[in-house]
């Protein structure tokens, strides 16, 4: 990242640096050491580390808990990725990426995952043709989701994500945020237009050929991002008999003063014959040049069975502080509320740092 000086670039410094956490699960925006290279190869070792402690009670929870947690804005992970230029504009590339916790100093998300449950891939990739990756890959469902909320890739505050993964936040997405056993090709930009389409080959025992798919389109220019998902999943590991079709669309507009997200979500596991449909409004607002409040609201509706609760409201805003263009702090309110169920409210703090 470019260093800059005066007060005139501090705002420019805190909208990158709040771009490359928002967005660090794409790649490490920041290297902290390359191990080897020379003209035509290098390896670089990066990541993010970061804490939270809350009050949190989801509603559909009876009682609250104080909880400690590896993550928070984001999910605590570090990588390597390296390249080697074959000639031709064509190099080779690699990327091994693990979640961790350090809280407890243990690998993983949780106990089931693996050492690089990020990402774990090699492929060829060509500013012309495109990029070609084979092995675990985070889903691009998932990493459109995390541009389209001011909440980023968060699932313990993004509204958008918990109601789309959590099991606490009765979470409607089948399957995990990552993919194993993927192709994926993601196209060069086409005057701000990319795609991508990632294939799953199945691996569960008694499911082979229930495969996944999804196909993906991503635009970028100027002040506006939009992107579009269809996913089909039917071989998630925690679900292997599940059917599900997904779709997503929303943009996000930067006015300078604020930036504003807005997306749409509807799923419909045709095995257990639900259906929703999800809406998410967010904005960011600059305070100052180094602070910002968030703020969004995801609320989301059963289409069937009409005998489950229907409505599904949940709604979180924070005040996030940059120590320097690495390290920030916030604070956090998550409201939460299902049908028939009384209401949560979620309060925490935490801090991560970029390396």
């Amino acid at each position: 990242m470019k260093k800059t000086h005066g007060s005139g670039n501090l705002r420019s410094l805190r909208i990158a640096s709040l771009a490359c956490t928002s967005l660090a699960m794409y790649a490490g925006c920041a290297h902290a050491a390359t191990l080897s290279g020379d003209d035509s190869s290098s390896v670089n070792l990066y990541g993010l580390i970061g804490t939270y402690v809350a009050h949190s009670k989801p509603s559909m929870t009876p009682k609250g808990s104080v909880q400690m947690g590896g993550g928070g804005l984001t999910t605590s992970y570090w990588g390597i990725s390296g390249n080697e230029a074959l000639g031709g504009g064509t190099s080779v590339i690699f990327k091994l990426e693990s979640f961790f916790r350090p809280n407890t100093g243990q690998m993983g998300r949780n106990t089931t995952d693996g050492l690089f449950s990020r990402n774990a891939y090699v492929g060829l990739a060509n500013p012309t043709y495109g990029t070609v990756k084979f092995g675990l890959q985070t889903t691009q469902t998932y990493l459109n989701q995390s541009m389209l909320n001011p909440f980023g890739s968060s699932v313990v505050f993004s509204p958008l994500v918990v109601q789309s993964y959590v099991a606490g936040y009765n979470g409607q997405v089948i399957g995990d945020t990552v993919w194993g056993n993927t192709l994926g090709y993601y196209s060069p930009s086409f005057h701000g237009l990319t795609g991508v389409v990632q294939y799953s080959v199945s691996s569960v025992t008694g499911h082979q050929g229930r495969d996944n798919l999804g196909l993906h389109l991503v635009y970028a220019h100027g002040p506006l991002q939009a992107a579009f998902s269809a996913q089909r999943v039917r071989g998630a590991p925690n679900s292997p008999g599940a059917d599900q079709t997904l779709y997503l669309a929303g943009a996000t507009y930067n006015a300078q003063f604020a930036k504003f997200y807005g997306s749409f979500q509807s799923t419909n596991t045709t095995t257990s014959h639900v259906g929703t449909h999800t809406w998410q409004l967010g904005v960011s607002v600059p305070v100052t040049t180094v602070s910002s409040i968030l703020a969004s609201w995801a609320i989301t509706r059963l289409s069937a069975p009409s005998n489950q609760d229907s409505v599904h409201n949940t709604g979180s805003i924070a005040y996030d502080y940059y120590l320097s263009k690495r390290t920030d702090v916030y604070a956090v309110y998550s409201y939460d509320k299902i049908s028939a169920h009384p209401s949560g409210s979620t309060y925490g703090a935490g801090i991560r740092h970029l390396f």
